[in-house]
């Protein structure tokens, strides 16, 4: 897969891929507007919107009710580092939701391909290319 990452303005850096655009702003205090999420949450969030395809999908396949439910996503850092140090998926369940398939949606959820790539990061190659002029 290939993204084109570029730069419209102020301190805005969008992600384009396929049909699709990714819009990322910093805070007023960081030099941005404001105007979209920090990349860092846009990564934050592809853990917990991950983690529900597989819960939303583990429900449709069964035929369950999916009314109520969602996952609560908290994030713990560590004060000396400011990294992420541990990260919390709480998933919510429907009122009717039947106990026999508690353990097994965790399960489902534990297949998450943003999950399993933080497990196994990959290898990352930063390099330079001089632009052509126009």
């Amino acid at each position: 897969m290939e993204m084109i990452i570029d730069f419209p303005g102020g301190a805005r850096v969008d992600a384009h891929f396929g049909p699709y655009t990714v819009h990322t702003d910093q805070p007023p205090q960081g030099g941005g507007e404001g105007s979209a999420p920090t990349p860092f949450a846009v990564f934050l969030s592809s853990i917990g919107t991950c983690a529900g395809i597989y819960a939303l999908g583990f429900c449709r396949q069964r035929g369950l009710n999916t009314d109520g439910l969602r996952i609560i996503q908290r994030i713990r850092s560590n004060p000396m580092t400011g990294m992420v140090q541990k990260v919390d998926l709480e998933i919510e369940l429907p009122a009717d939701f039947p106990e026999k398939y508690r353990a097994a949606i965790i399960n489902a959820v534990e297949l998450c391909a943003v999950k399993k790539h933080m497990e196994q990061p990959p290898q990352f190659d930063v390099t330079t290319k001089q632009a052509q002029p126009a």
